[in-house]
């Protein structure tokens, strides 16, 4: 896994956390227990912070990042969708962001709220929690979250948490044979 000290700013990785080979975590990163950090996700806490919280899945090719003197807070058991982006906002415990989208500076996406694939969530807007927001510039739906949908996506999150304790013993990188 790349993980990388940046000046005097050392990344923490929880216990039972898995950080694909591909994936880098650079500088003041906080990563709970029990996370998924995909192939080619991108953590940078360089010249801001990143705390992310126990049980999330940052998936594939995602980029987290802060500004200057500032944080990105994504909460517990949160699933980033492959490719999304979040800079500089804050994602509370059991929220979607779907993949492609992204989470601009100093928006707030609420407890169990959904940002659909490929949205703008617009900088300093917030996604209350368990709504749903779909769009570009993301739009949130008068619908809520039923029950049903939290527990299928319980079921999917604790699929991520699975694959970060089969990972460090099921990946292996195969040699190709020259013909």
């Amino acid at each position: 896994m790349a993980i990388y000290q940046f000046e005097d700013r050392i990344p923490e990785i929880g216990e039972g956390t898995y950080v694909h080979p591909s994936a880098e975590v650079i500088g003041k990163v906080t990563i709970g227990r029990g996370c998924w950090i995909g192939p080619g996700a991108r953590i940078r806490g360089d010249y801001g912070e990143i705390v992310i919280g126990d049980g999330t899945s940052i998936e594939d090719n995602c980029v987290i990042h802060a500004r200057p003197g500032e944080r990105c807070l994504i909460g517990s058991h949160v699933t980033i969708g492959h490719g999304a982006v979040v800079h500089n906002a804050t994602v509370r415990d059991y929220a979607i962001i779907g993949m492609g989208a992204v989470v601009s500076d100093w928006a707030l996406v609420g407890e169990w709220a959904v940002v659909g694939e490929g949205a703008v969530v617009k900088n300093s807007q917030e996604i209350p929690a368990g709504r749903i927001a779909v769009g570009v510039p993301a739009r949130v739906l008068e619908r809520e979250l039923t029950a049903e949908y939290r527990e299928q996506w319980l079921k999917f999150k604790s699929t991520y948490v699975e694959l970060a304790r089969r990972y460090p013993r099921g990946l292996r990188e195969l040699q190709r044979k020259r013909k």
